[in-house]
């Protein structure tokens, strides 16, 4: 078994009928806890229990704690670290411990006002975007920009990358692309804000500096959520095999976010932006 798949009994029924072994999608629980500092004393709270493919857990929670606007910069993250919990699978390391640096202004009670104000997308564009914007940081302009003919084939690309999905056919994937249409990192997971926080988090080393020269690729449809966790790391270019929803293509508008959807090898919409180079 690996940490992604596992292989179950399967039947498939039909006009030849026969059993056999099938890869299938490891499915389990991480809990992200934050320690921080207040009033000079370590303290803890938990942030989250997502679930997730087994992999790259430190990646996903340094990505999710910045995608989601709990912490500016990783320069906040002073150690991180898994470990085993008895309350969910204790044969398996599936808790993320974050500590915060003592410098760190965080503030608990930030946790509920946060979460109240991720759960209103939907509700209203106006404070979904309004949302966003608080938490995006200034970061310097970007000069990504692609040719047409190279969009054109990151469809395939990620295909022939996705070696997880390949066997079992339930993982998402983000991937992160330069100006040649090349793949240059990729992250599957079977939620997809997971995979892009994998992604995201697996950047730390640059502070995700180097997003801002790069364009992401998602496997599935570009949703409000996986917009805003572009916006937020700084990507200036979002292309989706799948299609945008109306308030990804607002944030991509208001955030000035070049976005594709619906890409194939011979076309795409292009939603907004004047990132991509027409032959």
């Amino acid at each position: 078994m690996s940490d992604q798949h596992r292989t179950v009994p399967v039947r498939r029924i039909g006009a030849n009928s026969h059993a056999f072994n099938d890869f299938v999608t490891v499915e389990e629980p991480l809990e992200l806890r934050i320690e921080h500092y207040q009033n000079g004393r370590l303290q803890q709270s938990s942030v989250s229990v997502t679930m997730r493919t087994p992999g790259d857990d430190l990646d996903l929670a340094y990505g999710f704690l910045l995608s989601e606007g709990i912490v500016d910069s990783f320069s906040n993250v002073e150690t991180a670290r898994t470990h085993s919990s008895e309350a969910t699978a204790p044969s398996s390391d599936n808790t993320v411990v974050v500590r915060l640096r003592e410098d760190c202004n965080f503030d608990p009670e930030s946790l509920l006002r946060h979460f109240y104000t991720s759960s209103s997308c939907g509700v209203c564009g106006k404070v979904s975007l309004a949302a966003v914007d608080v938490h995006i940081p200034r970061r310097p302009a970007s000069r990504f920009r692609i040719p047409s003919k190279f969009v054109a084939t990151l469809g395939d690309k990620l295909r022939q990358r996705q070696i997880e999905f390949e066997r079992t056919g339930g993982l998402h994937a983000s991937a992160v692309f330069d100006r040649n249409g090349a793949i240059v990192r990729l992250r599957e997971d079977i939620g997809r804000h997971n995979a892009l926080d994998k992604l995201i988090g697996s950047y730390r080393d640059s502070d995700v500096a180097e997003l801002r020269e790069h364009g992401l690729l998602l496997s599935g449809r570009a949703s409000f959520e996986l917009l805003q966790k572009a916006a937020i790391a700084g990507i200036p270019f979002v292309a989706s095999i799948g299609p945008p929803s109306t308030l990804a293509v607002d944030l991509a508008r208001d955030q000035d976010i070049t976005l594709i959807g619906f890409l194939r090898e011979d076309s795409f919409n292009q939603y907004h932006g004047d990132r991509v180079i027409h032959d």
